[in-house]
C-alpha cells in the first residue's frame, strides 16, 4: 500500500515593466519577456506533512521575506514552518517581491527589518496561499520513480585560473578567450523525480540541473523572464500534463554560458536544449523499491577563519578607495580590484559601484581589530534532507560549490542523490575545501557580507558530510 500522497499546483505572474528588479542597485525591468512560474506542492506520509515551493523568481529569498512566507504557509496548513521549504531557480531576471528584503548574509550584524511586499509581492502569496488551501484535498495515493538525464551544452565551470595558480571569476568574455565551447568542469547531470496515481498518470514531478540561469541577465539593462530553467520546465510539464517544480543544483561555480550577451533568445534555445534532455531520460525512469517520505531540518556549523592582518586591510582598503574613483571618472581600465574582476560588458560607473560593495567588509574588519573584539568562529546554517522512497534530496541555504554536491552523492546510500543549494535562505558562497582560500568573487564572497569572516577548511564540505550522515541514517531505516 502506498503511503506517499501529493498534491500540486502551478501559477505564473506577469509582473510590470517598471517593477524593481533583484539586482543590487535596485533598478526597474526595462523589459518583460513573460511570466515567472511557481510551483507548489503537498506532501504527506501519515502525520508527517511538508511544503515544497519552487519558483522562478529569484535569485534569493532575502531573510525578512523567506521567514514571513514560510510562517504564512506553515500557518495555512498547520504544520511546524521546518516543513515548509522555498527553492528558487536563483533566476536572475526577475523582479523584487518585497520593497526592503535583506539577504542573509547582509543581516550577520544588522537584523533584517519586517518585511514590506511590493504590490507583485502581495499577488505572489495571494497566490501561493489560494494554491496551497487547495491541495489538502487534491492529495492522491502515489507511487514514486526517477531517471537522471545529461546535459553538457549549455553552462560552465566559471572559476578561472591564472598561470601563477591565482583564481578569477570566469566572465564570458574570458570564457571565448578559451574557445567558444568552453565548459571546464562541470555538474551534467540531470535528474527527474516522477510521483504518479495508480492509474500511472503522473500528479507532479521535481526536475533537477546546475548552473546560473544568467543567459538572458544583464545587470544594467535587466529583463523579466523566466529562463531556460522555466523553459525546461515547461517543456517536461507539457509532456507530463502535471505541474513540475525546478530545484538548482550546486551552482555557485557554475554558469550558464553567455551571461551579459545571450539574450532571452538565447535562454529559450538553452531551455530547449535541457527541456529535451529531461524528456530524454524520461523513458529510463526506474520505480523506486521504497515509498513515504521521511524530513530532517536542522543546523550546521561551517568554520570560519581569523581576520587579515591590519596592513593587509589598509592596503587594500587604499586599493578598493583608488579602483571607485577611477571608475566614477569613466577610466574603462577599471577591471580589477583586490581580486574581483569585472566584465568589460559594464560600465565603468557599474564597476565602481560593485567595488564599493566591499570597501564596507574592510572598515569592518579593521575596526574589529582596533577594538580587540573576538569574531565569530563558525557560521550556522539550517539544511533539509529529505527522503522520497529511493530518492535522497538535500537542501542546502547557500551558493554552494558544485564539489559539495558530488561529495553529497558519492556519500549517499540512494540510488539517486539530488543536492541542491539556494533553499530557504542566501548565506552567500559557499566553497568546498579544496577552493577555500581563493581571492575570487564566488570563494571570497565574504567581502561582500555584513559582517563574517572567510572561511576555513573543511567549509562546505561540513555541509554534505552531515547531509551524507541523515541521508544514510534514512536509508538504514528503510532498507
Amino acid at each position: 500500500m502506498n503511503s506517499l500522497k501529493v498534491a500540486a499546483r502551478e501559477f505564473e505572474i506577469t509582473p510590470a515593466v517598471d517593477g524593481i528588479t533583484d539586482v543590487r542597485h535596485g533598478g526597474k525591468a526595462a523589459e518583460v519577456a513573460g511570466g515567472l512560474k511557481t510551483t507548489v506542492f503537498l506532501f504527506q506520509d501519515g502525520d508527517e506533512l511538508l511544503c515544497l515551493v519552487t519558483t522562478h523568481f529569484g535569485p534569493s529569498f532575502p531573510l525578512n521575506l523567506s521567514d514571513f512566507v514560510r510562517t504564512e504557509l506553515a500557518a495555512e496548513v498547520g504544520i511546524p514552518v521546518s516543513r515548509v521549504l522555498l527553492f528558487t531557480s536563483h533566476n536572475h531576471t526577475s523582479v523584487a517581491l518585497a520593497s526592503n528584503g535583506v539577504l542573509t548574509y547582509n543581516a550577520y550584524e544588522f537584523p533584517a527589518p519586517e518585511v514590506k511586499l511590493l504590490p507583485v509581492g502581495v499577488e505572489w502569496l495571494n497566490e501561493l496561499r489560494s494554491a496551497l488551501r487547495l491541495l489538502p484535498e487534491e492529495l492522491e495515493s502515489v507511487t514514486i520513480s526517477y531517471s537522471c538525464g545529461n546535459e553538457d551544452r549549455i553552462t560552465y565551470n566559471r572559476k578561472g585560473r591564472h598561470p601563477d595558480g591565482t583564481t578569477y571569476l570566469m566572465r564570458e568574455e574570458d570564457r571565448r578567450k578559451l574557445g567558444d565551447d568552453f565548459q571546464g568542469d562541470i555538474d551534467t547531470e540531470a535528474p527527474l523525480v516522477l510521483f504518479r496515481n495508480h492509474s500511472g498518470r503522473t500528479v507532479a514531478a521535481l526536475a533537477q540541473f546546475t548552473g546560473h540561469p544568467v543567459t538572458a541577465f544583464h545587470p544594467e539593462n535587466t529583463v523579466v523572464f523566466g529562463e531556460w530553467s522555466q523553459v525546461a520546465c515547461d517543456i517536461l510539464s507539457k509532456e507530463l500534463n502535471a505541474p513540475v517544480g525546478f530545484l538548482q543544483g550546486c551552482a555557485g561555480d557554475i554558469n550558464s554560458k553567455e551571461m551579459f550577451t545571450g539574450g532571452t533568445n538565447r535562454s529559450q534555445q538553452f531551455g530547449e536544449m535541457l527541456g529535451s534532455s529531461f524528456l530524454a531520460a524520461l523513458p529510463d525512469a526506474v520505480s523506486s523499491t521504497t515509498n513515504g517520505l521521511d524530513v530532517s531540518v536542522f543546523p550546521v556549523a561551517i568554520p570560519l577563519s581569523q581576520l587579515p592582518p591590519v596592513t593587509e586591510l589598509e592596503s587594500e582598503l587604499k586599493e578598493i578607495e583608488d579602483f571607485i574613483s577611477r571608475a566614477e571618472s569613466g577610466d574603462e581600465d577599471t577591471m580589477l580590484c583586490v581580486g574581483q574582476n569585472f566584465s568589460t560588458g559594464l560600465s565603468p560607473a557599474y564597476r565602481g559601484w560593485l567595488a564599493s560593495l566591499i570597501r564596507p567588509w574592510n572598515e569592518w574588519a579593521l575596526a574589529k581589530h582596533a577594538s580587540g573584539e573576538l569574531v565569530a568562529t563558525s557560521q550556522e546554517l539550517e539544511i533539509a534532507v529529505l527522503r522520497f522512497g529511493d530518492v535522497g534530496i538535500v537542501g542546502l541555504p547557500c551558493e554552494p560549490f558544485q564539489n559539495i554536491g558530488r561529495h553529497i552523492r558519492s556519500g549517499s546510500a540512494f540510488p539517486l542523490t539530488i543536492p541542491c543549494g539556494y533553499m530557504n535562505l542566501n548565506h552567500g558562497y559557499v566553497p568546498d575545501s579544496e577552493n577555500v582560500g581563493d581571492n575570487e568573487y564566488m570563494s571570497a564572497h565574504h567581502r561582500y557580507t555584513k559582517f563574517r569572516a572567510p572561511f576555513r577548511r573543511p567549509a562546505g564540505d561540513a555541509l554534505a558530510d552531515a547531509g551524507i550522515a541523515k541521508l544514510n541514517e534514512f536509508a538504514k531505516r528503510h532498507a
